[in-house]
């Protein structure tokens, strides 16, 4: 097991790692929306959702891993109605068509 961690994505607030990697699997934890640069949250659900892509990204890439190799996402939002431009901020990145 290696313990993934990247500057290039929020630093984890709670006894857990940005990531593990083990068995040629990495294991992301959630990302919240923050600009690791900042430590900011944007205020729309766009920039929220671009924000918790790149963090992912940041951290499968530090893994020696990408986004076009995710096959299993979980997101998370406080309303639905917010489910369309979370959607298509997604649709960017996931371009694969995880589970």
């Amino acid at each position: 097991m290696k313990i993934i961690a990247t500057d290039k994505a929020p630093a984890a607030i709670g006894p857990y790692s940005q990531g593990y990697e083990v068995g040629g699997l990495v294991i992301t934890s959630g990302q919240l929306p923050v600009n690791p640069a900042t430590g900011e949250m944007p205020a729309t659900i766009a920039e929220q959702a671009e924000w918790s892509c790149k963090n992912v990204a940041a951290i499968l890439e530090a893994a020696g891993s990408s986004l076009d190799k995710v096959v299993k996402t979980t997101c998370f939002l406080a309303d639905i109605a917010d489910f369309a431009a979370f959607n298509e901020v997604y649709a960017k990145y996931f371009t694969s068509k995880p589970a």
